[in-house]
């Protein structure tokens, strides 16, 4: 397990990730920084855990908005006909995997004859 340190809201954390993920976690603390600086820049002096909540609300008002908007309809039906494919492909598999079993049996009965 990596360890990064991160730098929000003029505080130093030590934060642990999987490695490779050190660079997504820095990233994400800078998006955190940012919502931190609008707030201040909006006259958003309050005391340290006020201006964390207000970044954290923010940042759960994009989550809400981003999960509000409609999928295109057409980025909708493509996604239904996507896992319409995987279901037919996944019966297929299996119904591969029953015939092998059954050759393979066949061909075992055959070299006992």
């Amino acid at each position: 397990m990596a360890q990064v340190t991160v730098r929000i809201n003029g505080y130093s954390y030590v934060v642990g990730c999987k490695d490779g993920q050190e660079r997504h976690l820095q990233a994400m603390a800078q998006e955190v920084e940012r919502r931190i600086e609008r707030i201040r820049a909006i006259g958003g002096q309050s005391g340290e855990s006020r201006i964390l909540a207000l970044a954290a609300l923010l940042m759960a008002d994009e989550i809400h908005d981003l999960s509000a908007e409609k999928m295109p309809e057409d980025t909708s039906r493509q996604l239904t006909e996507a896992r319409q494919v995987r279901v037919e492909n996944d019966r297929r598999r299996e119904q591969l995997a029953l015939l092998v079993e059954r050759a393979e049996s066949i061909a075992t009965a055959l070299e006992r004859d």
